[in-house]
Protein backbone atom coordinates (compact mmCIF):
# COMPACT_ATOMS: atom_id res chain seq x y z
CA UNK A 1 0.00 0.00 0.00
CA UNK A 2 1.19 3.71 -0.57
CA UNK A 3 1.21 6.53 1.68
CA UNK A 4 1.62 9.67 1.30
CA UNK A 5 2.89 11.93 4.16
CA UNK A 6 2.36 15.55 4.36
CA UNK A 7 3.16 18.72 6.01
CA UNK A 8 0.26 21.24 6.45
CA UNK A 9 -0.02 24.19 8.06
CA UNK A 10 -3.07 25.87 8.70
CA UNK A 11 -3.14 29.65 10.23
CA UNK A 12 -5.32 30.18 12.76
CA UNK A 13 -6.64 33.43 13.11
CA UNK A 14 -5.56 35.82 16.12
CA UNK A 15 -9.10 35.86 17.71
CA UNK A 16 -9.28 31.94 17.95
CA UNK A 17 -7.27 29.08 20.13
CA UNK A 18 -7.48 25.91 20.11
CA UNK A 19 -8.00 23.63 22.87
CA UNK A 20 -8.09 19.93 24.14
CA UNK A 21 -11.69 18.86 24.76
CA UNK A 22 -10.58 18.09 28.21
CA UNK A 23 -9.91 22.09 28.78
CA UNK A 24 -12.99 22.87 27.21
CA UNK A 25 -15.12 20.59 29.59
CA UNK A 26 -13.27 22.40 32.67
CA UNK A 27 -14.17 25.53 31.15
CA UNK A 28 -17.84 24.75 30.99
CA UNK A 29 -17.84 23.22 34.29
CA UNK A 30 -15.53 26.64 35.85
CA UNK A 31 -18.03 28.60 34.16
CA UNK A 32 -20.76 27.69 36.82
CA UNK A 33 -18.63 27.17 39.52
CA UNK A 34 -19.89 29.51 42.34
CA UNK A 35 -23.19 30.42 40.64
CA UNK A 36 -26.90 29.76 41.65
CA UNK A 37 -29.55 29.63 39.48
CA UNK A 38 -33.28 30.60 40.14
CA UNK A 39 -36.33 29.26 38.69
CA UNK A 40 -36.22 31.20 36.35
CA UNK A 41 -32.58 30.13 35.10
CA UNK A 42 -33.67 26.67 35.29
CA UNK A 43 -36.68 27.20 33.06
CA UNK A 44 -34.09 28.84 30.35
CA UNK A 45 -32.11 25.57 30.90
CA UNK A 46 -34.39 22.97 30.80
CA UNK A 47 -36.66 24.48 28.33
CA UNK A 48 -39.84 24.16 30.51
CA UNK A 49 -42.59 26.14 32.48
CA UNK A 50 -41.82 25.98 36.20
CA UNK A 51 -45.03 24.02 36.53
CA UNK A 52 -43.26 21.09 34.72
CA UNK A 53 -40.35 21.09 36.29
CA UNK A 54 -42.02 21.13 39.87
CA UNK A 55 -43.98 17.96 38.58
CA UNK A 56 -41.24 16.02 36.66
CA UNK A 57 -37.73 17.20 38.28
CA UNK A 58 -38.31 18.98 41.72
CA UNK A 59 -40.95 17.34 43.82
CA UNK A 60 -40.92 13.10 42.53
CA UNK A 61 -40.16 12.04 45.35
CA UNK A 62 -36.60 10.10 43.82
CA UNK A 63 -35.32 13.20 43.37
CA UNK A 64 -36.43 15.06 45.83
CA UNK A 65 -34.77 13.23 48.44
CA UNK A 66 -31.32 13.62 45.93
CA UNK A 67 -32.03 17.53 46.00
CA UNK A 68 -33.53 18.92 48.77
CA UNK A 69 -30.53 20.63 50.87
CA UNK A 70 -32.22 19.38 54.00
CA UNK A 71 -31.06 16.15 53.13
CA UNK A 72 -27.58 17.32 51.85
CA UNK A 73 -28.30 18.08 48.40
CA UNK A 74 -28.10 21.33 46.37
CA UNK A 75 -31.75 22.97 46.04
CA UNK A 76 -32.90 25.05 48.34
CA UNK A 77 -36.89 24.67 48.51
CA UNK A 78 -38.93 27.80 49.66
CA UNK A 79 -40.74 27.12 52.54
CA UNK A 80 -43.93 29.74 51.60
CA UNK A 81 -45.18 31.54 48.86
CA UNK A 82 -43.07 34.70 47.83
CA UNK A 83 -39.58 32.91 48.95
CA UNK A 84 -36.90 32.39 46.17
CA UNK A 85 -35.73 28.75 44.99
CA UNK A 86 -31.72 28.37 44.93
CA UNK A 87 -30.10 25.97 43.07
CA UNK A 88 -26.14 25.06 43.18
CA UNK A 89 -25.78 25.77 39.28
CA UNK A 90 -23.23 23.19 38.41
CA UNK A 91 -24.49 20.30 40.88
CA UNK A 92 -27.94 20.71 39.10
CA UNK A 93 -26.39 21.29 35.75
CA UNK A 94 -25.14 17.94 36.11
CA UNK A 95 -28.17 16.21 37.99
CA UNK A 96 -29.92 17.40 35.06
CA UNK A 97 -27.11 15.45 32.30
CA UNK A 98 -27.10 12.58 34.63
CA UNK A 99 -30.96 12.18 34.54
CA UNK A 100 -32.04 13.24 31.56
CA UNK A 101 -32.75 9.63 30.53
CA UNK A 102 -35.76 9.70 33.41
CA UNK A 103 -36.64 12.99 33.70
CA UNK A 104 -37.80 12.64 29.99
CA UNK A 105 -38.25 8.88 29.77
CA UNK A 106 -40.77 8.19 32.53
Amino acid sequence: MQQLHVNLTIPIPEEYILITKVEFEQLQQEQLSGQYWTMKDLEKRVGKEWRWIKDNILYPTRFKKILDVNNGGFVYYPEGRGKNWSLHASKMAQFLDDNFHLIFGG
